[in-house]
């Protein structure tokens, strides 16, 4: 495993477009809540132990609570969820899976603007992006510290 993290600190400046379209999304108006519920679902798909680490403690700082986050894994069944994080979470599972069938489409579409669609489809992408890079040059997960990347 030490090579694969030395291959992937020599490609750390690659990087540097993910990090920006971050910063991006941070000021989009889906909100943080909403991108961070996206994010954690993406990964639990995903199976990438450090991201739902680094995102889950970071949700739980910012005040998130456990109930919701728990909840994730069944979010359809999970009363906890408003129509438009439903309709995300709905978003982010069909992104993920390469496959958004129209009726998916009608029903997201109520419930954000253009704009904002595009950046629930770039909020999705930059986590599965994230994930894979992890999956393929791991980090430990349980290691990551709230604010370590701010």
């Amino acid at each position: 495993m030490g090579n694969r993290i030395n291959v992937f600190a020599k490609g750390m400046n690659t990087l540097k477009p993910l990090f920006d379209m971050g910063l991006y999304l941070k000021d989009s108006s889906l909100g943080l809540e909403l991108i961070e519920l996206v994010v954690i679902r993406v990964s639990q798909i995903n199976k990438c132990a450090y991201c739902l680490d680094m995102h889950w403690k970071e949700a739980r700082a910012k005040g998130r609570t456990e109930q919701r986050l728990y909840g994730l894994i069944a979010w359809e069944e999970s009363p906890y969820y408003s129509e438009r994080e439903r309709a995300a979470l709905k978003w982010a599972e069909a992104v993920t899976a390469a496959h958004v069938p129209d009726e998916i489409y009608d029903t997201v579409k109520d419930h954000f603007s253009e704009a904002e669609l595009i950046d629930l489809t770039h909020a999705v992408n930059l986590i599965n992006n994230w994930n894979r890079i992890n999956l393929s040059f791991p980090s430990v997960a349980g290691s990551y510290e709230v604010g370590m990347f701010n």
